[in-house]
């Protein structure tokens, strides 16, 4: 455990906005800031000019976690490692993250997915401590899946992609996936559900046919991480599961779609594995400090 006059240096880098902070050895946030995601050049030069200021009122570091939208370089031993691959997201493909932290702030820097980052922390503080098999997934704007096993985030060729996994749509509707039509991201996200209803997610009524087919679709996930991950928890987080009851829909819908294939421990239900973030809204942020922060 570090000392507790020491500091950590943390992103959470979304898509839409980019949170840095500073957090001390106890986790506590000391100092926080958001910061728009425009260009790489003028989102990663703020985000470097916060840190500094930082170090000037003393909140010395020598670490950077980043937990980070992708998809990402995770390979160390090649030459874009902690670079955003290809991404649909204007101006972002092939950004240096890593490196370029580590240079301009004179760090070392560790970069993880935001759900791989988000599954660890929750995996170290949150909801699914002491599963061996954790899985974190953030239904929002798009759908992202992290995997951590006996605590070490889940690599492979890349890393996981959950949101294109592929499942049969609802009756009545198609996924808008431009890579895979009828994947969990073409018709459960927060930009899928406003494509696929002619409205924002956050305006459909409770009543709305489109939440009850959303949790068919998030159903299917849970069935294939239950039965591909043996799972013992998967923790959703997102701002589209902040809608009443949309947990429950889903727990209902995945034990009817195992049929009593999968017999629990004793004394454990779906209702214990398919959860809320124990975490709230932090999950991200904490990810990233869970990088750095392996002694705690």
């Amino acid at each position: 455990m570090a000392l507790l006059d020491q500091y950590y240096a943390v992103i959470e880098a979304g898509g839409t906005k980019f949170n840095c902070a500073i957090v001390d050895a106890a986790r506590h946030i000391v100092e926080e800031i958001r910061i728009p995601t425009t260009t790489p050049e003028e989102t990663l030069a703020a985000c470097v000019s916060f840190f500094e200021a930082q170090r000037a009122r003393g909140y010395h570091f020598s670490k950077v976690g980043i937990a980070s939208f992708g998809p990402l370089d995770l390979d160390k031993s090649s030459d874009t490692w902690g670079f955003i691959t290809k991404t649909p997201k204007p101006h972002w493909s092939f950004a240096s993250l890593a490196p370029y932290f580590a240079s301009a702030l004179d760090c070392e820097v560790e970069i993880d997915t935001d759900v791989n980052a988000a599954a660890l922390a929750e995996y170290r503080w949150g909801a699914a401590q002491e599963a061996s098999v954790a899985v974190y997934v953030t239904v929002g704007t798009g759908v992202g899946g992290g995997v951590v096993i006996n605590g070490k985030p889940l690599h492979g060729l890349v890393h996981p992609e959950m949101g294109h996994f592929k499942v049969i749509p609802p009756k009545g509707i198609e996924g808008v996936c431009p890579f895979h039509g009828n994947c969990v991201e073409g018709l459960a996200s927060g930009t899928a559900l406003g494509k696929i209803w002619g409205q924002p997610s956050d305006t459909l009524p409770d009543d709305h046919e489109a939440w009850d087919k959303l949790a068919d679709v998030l159903a299917q996930l849970c069935h294939n991480l239950m039965v591909g991950f043996s799972a013992k928890k998967i923790v959703f987080g997102g701002g589209v599961m902040q809608k009443t009851g949309m947990m429950e829909r889903i727990v209902y819908k995945t034990s009817a779609s195992l049929k009593d294939y999968i017999v629990f421990p004793q004394g454990k239900s779906l209702d214990d594995i398919i959860c809320l973030p124990g975490l709230g809204t932090r999950s991200g942020i904490y990810g990233a400090l869970a990088l750095l922060d392996h002694d705690a």
